[in-house]
């Protein structure tokens, strides 16, 4: 589904992805781990088009896609969420997941202006959808809540209940358990998995190992914007490059 070949980003004279390749299969749940400043979000944003590689191709589903602006990604299908969170704080809820859904609307300006009966029943259609998302995701009793003043994990919740208002073939979660207890994690995990049997394709971004050992079918080791190892959730962790680049603390204690 996603391809990337000889990938590479500098910034000045700072090489933060180099020939950085990667293959996310149709239908799995690819883990991306690596120490704080690898280059993971670079990665990510070079894939969903809020910076583009200084040099190599990403194809999504055929297409290339690595010059291409944000707005016409997601329109492809790709969706993700962000290591610091990006709601709109001061919308309701439910607003933010209806807004999410702007790009499936078929109702034109003037239907808007003028409230046809078309824009009306688009607008109960994308209601309707928000919530069946916020009790996916047990928001539901927060819906006309301002999203900035709920609970932190609340709000990590709402985020990827946003990207998947979007109707993505693809999400790429960056951090989705950042500020989150084992329980709050595990459950997460739980809804990473939903979204997999329910036909998506997924990346997961993390630290937290228990996530991806309980969600991940594959992992990829970034280390200073270099793919060191690449394999499943054992032999990543058995891998003697990855423990000492990685989860050499982690194995010590």
């Amino acid at each position: 589904m996603l391809v990337l070949k000889h990938v590479s980003r500098q910034f000045g004279g700072l090489m933060a992805l180099q020939n950085v390749e990667m293959h996310l299969p149709a239908g799995n749940i690819i883990g991306l781990i690596g120490p704080n400043g690898a280059g993971k979000t670079t990665l990510i944003n070079c894939m969903t088009g809020l910076d583009h590689p200084t040099s190599g191709h990403i194809e999504f589903n055929g297409t290339p896609i690595e010059k291409k602006p944000a707005h016409r990604i997601t329109a492809l299908g790709m969706a993700r969420t962000y290591q610091n969170i990006r709601l709109f704080g001061e919308m309701t809820v439910l607003e933010n997941l209806v807004v999410a859904q702007h790009g499936l609307g078929r109702a034109t300006l003037a239907d808007s202006l003028l409230q046809t009966p078309r824009h009306r029943r688009e607008i109960a259609r994308l209601r309707d959808n928000a919530l069946q998302l916020l009790k996916r995701f047990h928001l539901d009793q927060s819906a006309d809540v301002v999203a900035g003043n709920l609970p932190y994990g609340d709000q990590r919740r709402l985020e990827m209940a946003r990207a998947l208002a979007t109707n993505p073939k693809l999400i790429l979660l960056d951090e989705p358990t950042a500020g989150m207890n084992p329980v709050e994690t595990t459950e997460l995990g739980e809804q990473i998995l939903r979204m997999k049997a329910d036909g998506k394709t997924l990346m997961v971004v993390e630290h937290d190992m228990s996530l991806i050992a309980q969600v991940c079918d594959e992992i990829y080791v970034l280390n200073f914007g270099q793919i060191i190892a690449h394999g499943t959730h054992q032999e990543i962790k058995n891998n003697p490059v990855v423990v000492e680049a990685y989860l050499g603390q982690e194995e010590g204690a």
